[in-house]
């Protein structure tokens, strides 16, 4: 495939040039065990590592580089609900250029707090993206504010394909490169990059499959469910009309994946790189650990752009209790016994007896159906895994308790196994 027409080596070579020493040069680097799961030879590029934990400050200061001193006395405004906005907050401040950053009311409080503590001014307006970004084109139009726009820019496009300059760099046996897709800006500068410096390689674009609206812009029939999701960083209904032009051109398939498979994503993440990566920044693993999907990447080396780490700490807290859950290292049981003094303490003893931890319980006497001189006792339980929570059941029966699973549909799917 022939070098972007749109979107020129040189033009993101330059970006490079003027990012050189303001950004990150980020580690590229091979992950054995993930290879070992999937069946590739897996290499990560990490943006989660840049000081704001996204690849977007290379589009902001790329773009803003560009202003005349007229425009940086002026400012610069954007809109976004999280990682955009910090990027130009960080790098209009290094820069001395007043920025405001329009922002739904929706946006969690900290995000909210780390972008005014890098220097912008903060507007919350509007309850949903499309009103924010209505209001920043109003102060825009007030002020003479420059607008930045988050991905539907060359200069944006330019300064993110720098990821994939320095990936080919740092790895350049690379043969496949996954990279997260919302508006396209990322895709869009990796895939110019990457087709120019090395045409064999074959680049993908993935997307939660609950916003497939870059897909389905390229001509793919599929469904859009919207809604909640935890890639909410590429949870984009509305795409670049530049990037789709370059993608388009550049890249060679769209994959979709699902909510569960990117939860267990960020989930590996943290406990096998000890890392901590937003959703958005898993869709590339989750696509790889697709059984759909395996035998396409097979024994090929293929590099995945973590774009970004700003996830909820709630949030990742309830991924890795549920991926517990999936794994069958905690279970929810419902042991129904004799009503009687001890009773309790014999579950207890039974329960580390068999070397598990009771995390959780729940003593359940008037809001049952169970005989009146029964009990219902609910139970959190750690174990070591799924052989292990069989021995705790078997144990409990033995001793004449009628024990019943309460997780059994979350634990039995999508986990995976080394």
């Amino acid at each position: 495939m022939p070098a972007s027409t749109l979107l020129p080596l040189d033009m993101i070579r330059e970006a490079a040039g003027r990012l050189d020493g303001s950004v990150e040069r980020t580690p590229c680097k091979p992950s054995r065990t993930l290879s070992l799961l999937t069946g590739a030879r897996v290499i990560c590029k990490y943006e989660n590592l840049q000081f704001t934990a996204s690849f977007k400050e290379r589009g902001a200061l790329n773009r803003m580089l560009a202003l005349d001193d007229d425009a940086r006395a002026r400012g610069v405004i954007a809109m976004s609900a999280g990682n955009h906005a910090q990027g130009v907050a960080l790098q209009a401040r290094k820069l001395g250029i007043p920025a405001t950053i329009v922002m739904p009311r929706f946006t969690p409080f900290t995000k909210v707090a780390h972008t005014r503590a890098l220097g912008a001014r903060v507007v919350l307006e509007g309850d949903t993206l499309e009103e924010a970004r209505a209001r920043a084109d109003t102060l825009a139009a007030e002020a003479g504010y420059t607008f930045i726009h988050p991905y539907d820019d060359p200069l944006i496009a330019a300064g993110q394909g720098t990821v994939a300059l320095e990936m080919l760099e740092q790895a350049p046996e690379i043969e496949v490169l996954l990279v997260p897709v919302g508006g396209g800006g990322l895709i869009a500068g990796c895939a110019a990059a990457a087709k120019a410096l090395k045409p064999g390689i074959e680049v993908i674009g993935i997307q939660a499959d609950r916003y497939p609206f870059m897909a389905q812009a390229l001509g793919r029939e599929v469904h859009a469910a919207q809604g909640m999701t935890i890639a909410e960083g590429i949870a984009v209904k509305s795409p670049g009309q530049f990037t789709r032009a370059v993608i388009a051109e550049m890249v060679d398939d769209m994959i979709l994946v699902s909510e569960e498979a990117i939860e267990h994503a960020v989930q590996l993440f943290v406990e096998i790189e000890k890392t901590v990566v937003e959703g958005a920044g898993a869709v590339g693993l989750a696509a790889l650990l697709d059984p759909a999907h395996r035998a396409r990447f097979k024994d090929r080396t293929v590099g995945i752009v973590v774009s970004g780490g700003n996830i909820d700490t709630r949030i990742l807290s309830s991924i890795l209790l549920r991926g517990l859950v999936r794994d069958g290292k905690v279970m929810r049981l419902r042991v129904i016994s004799y009503d009687r003094p001890g009773e309790l303490a014999l579950v207890a003893r039974l329960v580390g007896d068999a070397g598990a931890n009771i995390l959780e319980v729940y003593h359940q006497r008037a809001f049952s159906h169970v005989p009146i001189k029964a009990v219902e006792i609910d139970l959190v339980v750690e174990t070591r895994g799924p052989e292990h929570a069989a021995e705790l059941i078997v144990a409990l029966e033995k001793e004449g308790l009628e024990v019943q699973r309460l997780d059994h549909d979350i634990s039995q799917s999508g986990s995976l196994q080394m």
